[in-house]
């Protein structure tokens, strides 16, 4: 596949999320596929992709796509979300919308995504719905 497929792919992917569509993600999937830097202990392939989403429970969110920059068979797509969420990582969000960016690089094989880096401001996020960060105290 071209560069330019891999780039429609990536993006898709990036759109199915904010479309609810996660039997059509995990079409896209190949069966090997894993996840870095998502929820630890993911299985791979669609079985991953549906635990990773079944995880977030109620939410309503929409992803906008800033860049899309393809090089060999790796894309890389930086994107902001606008959600809410009843809570992230155990903080409630009292109806709070929240604003983050992240990126994903993912690695295409045959049409199917086979590997996904994500990075994104879960802090951010965590500060957005109250969290507070305090320092620890050092035992001597």
């Amino acid at each position: 596949m071209s560069i330019e497929d891999n780039k429609i792919i990536a993006r898709r992917w990036i759109e199915l999320i904010s479309e609810h569509r996660i039997e059509d993600i995990c079409e896209i999937t190949a069966p090997t596929w894993k996840m870095h830097g998502g929820l630890p202990g993911l299985p791979q392939g669609p079985d991953g992709v549906r635990k990773l989403f079944n995880s977030f429970g109620p939410i309503e969110q929409k992803w906008i796509i800033e860049d899309v920059i393809a090089e060999g068979n790796k894309v890389v797509v930086r994107a902001t979300n606008n959600c809410v969420q009843d809570s992230f990582l155990g903080i409630p969000s009292h109806g709070r919308q929240q604003t983050f960016t992240a990126t994903f690089i993912h690695c295409i094989a045959d049409g199917k995504i086979i590997e996904t880096w994500r990075n994104a401001d879960d802090l951010g996020r965590l500060l957005q719905l109250g969290a507070r960060i305090e320092p620890g105290i050092c035992e001597q």
